[in-house]
């Protein structure tokens, strides 16, 4: 993994299979976005109906819809990633280290040690 330009920039770099001027016709990187961003929603919707599945049945079926859904949107985002199409941003340290100082902080809260 190479490091962008910008230093807080996590990417890998593009593959150049784009064409230098985009045209109304979708690409690679079009259609693996598209998808990428649907299984995003679908993982939405089926979060809340998993949650609200009042017959046993059901809730397993969609729990295993929900499960490979999010196994489809990890693979989606890998492919984009490995191809310099999907970049991340990295955090500062010191703000990593406040928030897990803060949630940290939250664990005296719980009812029950952490194992």
């Amino acid at each position: 993994m190479q490091q962008s330009q910008n230093p807080n920039q996590i990417a890998n770099p593009q593959t150049g299979q784009l064409p230098k001027v985009k045209g109304p016709e979708m690409n690679d990187r079009d259609f693996l976005n598209d998808a990428l961003s649907t299984c995003k929603y679908i993982t939405d919707s089926l979060n809340i109906a998993v949650r609200e599945a009042s017959h046993q049945q059901l809730h397993a079926d969609l729990l295993q819809m929900l499960n490979e859904t999010h196994q489809s949107s990890r693979e989606f985002f890998q492919l984009m990633f490995q191809n310099g199409w999907y970049k991340l941003e990295a955090e500062e340290q010191q703000k990593v280290n406040q928030a897990h100082q803060q949630f940290s902080n939250y664990s005296s809260q719980f009812p029950y040690p952490l194992q």
